[in-house]
C-alpha cells in the first residue's frame, strides 16, 4: 500500500475520533431515585412534586406521565389510588404528581379557567397558575435529561381528569396523548345549553389522542351529564367533539373489551389520532382505568 493512501486513511479515521469526540454525551437523569417516589422541587416555581424514577429502564431520555389527583385529594393519595408506581417499574416511565394550586377541603383543586371547583370557587387570576406549572415541570424534566419532550402524557382521576382534558384543550403542544378517568372534558359547559361543551373553551393546536375511563355507575361525573356545574354535558358528547377536534370520520365502533368492559372507539383520524372511551360496567366514581390499557395506548403515540 502507497505511503500516501495510507496517509489519507489515517486522517479519515483520525477525522471520525474527533466527530465521536466531539458528539454531545447522552441525556443522563441525575432526578430522583431508581424505583422510588421522592419529593423533589420544580425548578425555581417555588412547587415540588412526586417523582418516581422506574426501577429499570432503557439508557436515555424515558417517556413522562403526569399524573392530576382528584378535587380535595393530593400527589401522595393519587398515587396509592392508582397503581401506576407499580405500571411505571413495568414499562420504564417517569411519573410525575403534584398537588394542585387552590387550597379545597383537605386537599387541593386545579385551578380549570370558567369553572368552579368543588367548592364553589371561582378560579381568578390571583390563583396558580396549573398548567404553566405543568409545562414548567415538563421543561425542567427535560433540561435534567430525565424526560423525552416527544413522549409526554398525562392522566388524572375526577378533577385530575378534568384538568387532563383542559391541558389537551390548551397545551396541546406538550401532550402526546391524554387519559382523563371518570372526568372526560371537551371544555366548559355552553352557557346556553350546558348538555352541549362550549366549543370557544377547546381548540387544540393539533389532534390529541384521547382514551377516557368512565363507570356507568358514576354519580358525581355522571356519563349521562347532569351533576355539577363544571360537568352538565354526557361523556358521549365529550367524545363526539374531541373526535371533531381530531378530524375522525365515521360512526363510532362499540366493542366489548373485557368482562364489563366496553369502548366506544372513533376511528380514521387526523395525524394517528384516536378517541376512545372505555366504559366499566357496575363502577362508579373511582379509578376505572386499565393501566396496561393505558400504557399502551399512550406507548403507541409521539408527539
Amino acid at each position: 500500500m502507497k505511503s500516501g493512501k495510507v496517509a489519507r486513511i489515517g486522517a479519515v479515521i483520525a477525522a471520525l475520533f474527533a466527530l465521536i469526540m466531539a458528539a454531545p454525551a447522552a441525556a443522563e437523569c441525575h432526578v430522583g431515585k431508581p424505583g422510588e417516589t421522592v419529593p423533589v422541587s420544580v425548578g425555581q416555581t417555588g412547587r415540588s412534586l412526586l417523582l418516581h424514577v422506574p426501577k429499570e429502564a432503557a439508557p436515555g431520555r424515558l417517556p413522562l406521565v403526569l399524573l392530576f389527583h382528584g378535587s380535595g385529594g393530593s400527589a401522595r393519595e393519587m398515587l396509592n389510588r392508582s397503581g401506576l408506581e407499580r405500571t411505571a417499574d413495568k414499562h420504564g416511565f417517569i411519573l410525575a404528581a403534584a398537588d394542585a394550586g387552590i387550597p379545597a377541603n383537605d386537599g387541593f383543586a386545579w385551578n380549570i379557567p370558567g369553572v368552579p371547583t368543588v367548592t364553589g370557587h371561582m378560579p381568578t387570576k390571583d390563583d396558580p397558575d396549573d398548567v404553566a406549572f405543568a409545562a414548567a415541570t415538563i421543561d425542567w424534566l427535560v433540561g435534567q435529561g430525565c424526560a423525552d419532550p416527544v413522549r409526554v402524557y398525562a392522566t388524572g382521576l375526577s378533577g385530575g381528569g378534568r384538568m387532563t382534558s383542559w391541558l389537551g384543550c390548551v397545551a396541546a403542544d406538550r401532550f402526546a396523548a391524554i387519559a382523563p378517568v371518570v372526568g372526560l372534558r371537551s371544555g366548559n359547559p355552553l352557557a346556553a345549553n350546558p348538555r352541549k361543551p362550549d366549543p370557544a373553551t377547546c381548540r387544540p393546536s393539533r389532534p390529541v389522542p384521547v382514551l377516557a375511563f368512565a363507570g356507568d355507575k358514576d354519580t358525581t361525573n355522571p356519563i349521562e351529564g347532569g351533576g355539577s356545574p363544571y360537568w352538565q354535558y354526557p361523556m358521549s358528547a365529550a367524545l363526539a367533539r374531541w373526535a371533531a377536534l381530531d378530524g375522525c370520520h365515521g360512526k363510532p365502533r362499540t366493542v366489548k373489551v373485557a368482562t364489563g368492559r366496553t369502548d366506544v372507539r372513533y376511528g380514521n383520524c387526523r395525524a394517528g389520532a384516536e378517541v376512545t372511551g372505555d366504559i366499566l360496567a357496575g363502577a362508579g366514581h373511582v379509578w376505572t382505568a386499565d393501566n396496561e390499557a393505558m400504557w399502551a395506548f399512550f406507548a403507541r403515540h409521539r408527539r
